[in-house]
């Protein structure tokens, strides 16, 4: 193809530049590369733009080529499997209405609007449906047509209708057409739909259209597509994990939680999971005495401090308002953070250069107004504990500040086990504070983290709106990421608040705030931790740890002084009170359902020789008889330097061998 006016340049990764009409498809140049590396692509990416190989290209700039191999491949993939997942629904239930279908993490969906709800039936249709679609080998086809030709193509299908109503005159309209389905999509696909082998069809929700509850209800199936079927069944065990280790059931089963309908997004915790909150908090607080100052604030502030702080205008709506019976009106609220409280705190006395930093550290109870929908377990509650921390340091202090708090963060995670990807956050759209102010807040926040050397992925735009941060995304036992910690550096709160201390030259000077949080909310970290055990929580986090076990009658008043000494030397003990009227296998059963770490079992000859049998979570019958006494040590042991079992139940832990290994 000769070379017009419009000619335009690609540059490929190695450097070298590729110079085409405008309009040529990317394909072209692609053969134009290698033959090899065509049969290959499956898509194209143009300065961080996802296009298919079938789209002209109208524009120069960075040109590389995705195969199977390219992690991004992996969304064109999934957007075509859920082009095939239509084709299927379409040819099985011709009257659904079509409305969206893209590609999401791990998966895709499509939504239908359809008079009758989908059931697990249909989904096994669907997917097979969709298994003869694929098989056909048909291509993905691209056409673009104008605003008036959509509206024609588009008239029997009223969501699409809508969508065409979005549409600018000067718009590129495109649909794409596989065998006898054609939607209205802006692409990219994979070439044709035999690459579309590897899915599973996994659920159905309903999904209002657009997002908006007042709209009609539409029916979403969900499902999952891979290059690799050894990927698709890794992701599909992932999956059964995730609802095995579910901790919603999991609470309920280790009675540890209960929620009801009385207080909505508020958790009553029973005796066991007390024992478990409170331990958590034991070991934070062990970890911060230390260095840290901890405090207690009102949980409740009228909205003069919350006009100061920029959240009054910004996070009303989530905030639980508090009618005034003199005003008349809704001027206070509880407390959804404590930042504020803090600042009241510290500005409650004067402060020298000498006391920096000072670490605030607080528990209180926090509310925050989620919409009812939101809600979901331990994960997102209105009403949880922060393990909340705000420093008051001097510029200068940034650098080591930022690397101590590191340091205390990835330290509290590995004592879980989990380790952790960091992530810089960079202002967002909506912010407080001028730009020359968020200038110098990244780049100490950026400086101070390159100083400590740990590798880091940036996260533009995703900064808290009074300044930039450092995020912490730990990966649990089956793969999964969430995201917990924070250090976030703030100018704007003290020249709100007008903080001050008296610095070396016996001037007053600003400090800099760096908000703190660890494990973030402790009722959604102690989710995390349910699921990323199974419930089998190491011994020293285990509401109890050691169930005594009488069998038979004789051996009641040995399995008491059994419980009360393991309860002497700090051990959590439970000895039935109706052991003697008790079965014990009911006892053996039950402790395991509970997931108790430990069953001391005792019976005759235990009794006489005042031994114990220790039989470990998961070991079935196999049990290992010790000297009371060092059963009783090697418990405490394992307990006081926290121990870690392998995370799901595997019973060798991770730092010492096993009872009855040499």
């Amino acid at each position: 193809m000769p070379l017009t006016d419009d000619a335009i340049t690609l540059t490929l990764p190695d450097g070298s530049e590729r110079t085409v009409a405008a309009g040529t498809p990317a394909a072209d140049v692609v053969r134009g590369i290698s033959e090899g590396l065509l049969r290959a692509a499956l898509a194209v990416e143009l300065d961080g733009e996802l296009l298919d190989l079938v789209t002209p290209l109208r524009r120069g700039g960075s040109f590389r080529v995705l195969t199977s191999r390219d992690a991004q491949a992996l969304d064109v993939l999934r957007h075509s499997a859920a082009h095939v997942l239509a084709t299927a629904v379409r040819r099985l239930r011709p009257e659904a209405k079509i409305g969206f279908g893209p590609s999401i993490e791990d998966g895709f969906y499509y939504d239908f609007e359809v008079d009758e709800p989908f059931t697990p039936a249909d989904l096994e249709a669907f997917e097979e449906e969709m298994r003869r679609a694929a098989a056909e080998a048909v291509p993905f086809e691209r056409e673009e047509i104008s605003l008036d030709e959509a509206r024609i193509r588009m008239a029997d299908d009223p969501l699409k209708m809508e969508r065409v109503a979005d549409f600018d005159e000067d718009e590129v309209i495109s649909t794409y057409t596989n065998g006898d389905f054609v939607d209205l999509c802006r692409g990219p696909h994979v070439p044709d739909t035999s690459h579309v082998r590897h899915f599973r069809l996994l659920s159905t929700a309903g999904a209002y259209w657009r997002g908006d509850s007042d709209r009609q209800m539409l029916q979403r199936i969900y499902g999952t597509a891979w290059f690799k079927a050894k990927d698709l069944k890794a992701h599909v065990h992932r999956l059964e994990e995730a609802k095995r280790r579910d901790h919603r059931v999991l609470g309920k089963r280790l009675d540890l939680f209960r929620f009801h309908p009385s207080a909505p997004g508020a958790a009553f915790w029973t005796p066991r999971g007390t024992v478990l909150y409170n331990e958590l908090l034991a070991f934070e607080r062990a970890l911060q005495k230390d260095d840290f100052l901890e405090v207690m604030t009102p949980l409740m502030y009228n909205k003069s401090l919350w006009e100061t702080s920029g959240h009054w205008g910004k996070y009303r709506d989530d905030m639980f308002l508090i009618l005034d019976n003199e005003s008349g009106n809704h001027d206070s609220s509880l407390k959804p953070m404590n930042c504020p409280s803090h600042y009241l705190l510290y500005q409650a006395k004067r402060h020298s250069y000498r006391e920096l930093p000072i670490r605030y550290v607080t528990f209180d109870v926090l509310h925050r107004n989620e919409v009812t929908g939101a809600l979901s377990g331990l994960t997102r509650v209105r009403q949880f504990q922060q393990d909340d921390c705000h420093c008051f340091i001097a510029e200068e202090q940034i650098a080591s500040e930022v690397a101590f708090l590191m340091r205390y963060i990835l330290d509290f995670y590995a004592a879980f086990g989990l380790s952790a990807t960091i992530k810089f956050a960079t202002r967002p759209e909506v912010r407080i504070g001028d730009d020359d102010l968020w200038d110098r807040a990244e780049g100490g926040l950026l400086a101070a983290l390159e100083e400590t050397g740990r590798p880091y992925e940036l996260n533009e735009g995703d900064g808290a709106f009074y300044g930039p941060k450092i995020d912490f995304e730990i990966t649990d036992s089956i793969g999964r990421a969430w995201q917990c910690g924070t250090i976030q550096l703030d100018y704007v709160a003290p020249e709100r608040f007008r903080l001050e201390y008296v610095g070396q030259d016996n001037r007053m000077h600003r400090p800099v705030v760096i908000h703190r949080a660890v494990s973030g909310s402790l009722e959604r970290f102690i989710a995390i931790l349910v699921e990323h055990f199974a419930g089998d929580f190491p011994l020293w986090l285990a509401p109890e740890q050691v169930r005594v076990i009488a069998i038979g009658a004789h051996g009641i008043d040995a399995a008491v002084a059994v419980r009360d000494r393991m309860a002497e030397a700090g051990l959590r003990a439970h000895l039935n009170p109706r052991a003697a009227e008790t079965d014990f296998r009911e006892e053996i059963k039950d402790a395991s359902n509970l997931k108790v770490p430990y069953m001391a079992i005792i019976g005759s000859r235990e009794a006489e020789a005042g031994t114990v049998s220790l039989r470990a979570r998961g070991a079935k019958k196999k049990q290992v008889t010790l000297p009371l006494e060092e059963a009783v040590g090697r418990l405490r042991r394992e307990s006081e330097t926290r121990e870690l079992w392998g995370a799901g139940g595997t019973m060798e832990p991770s730092i010492a061998p096993p009872f009855g290994s040499s």
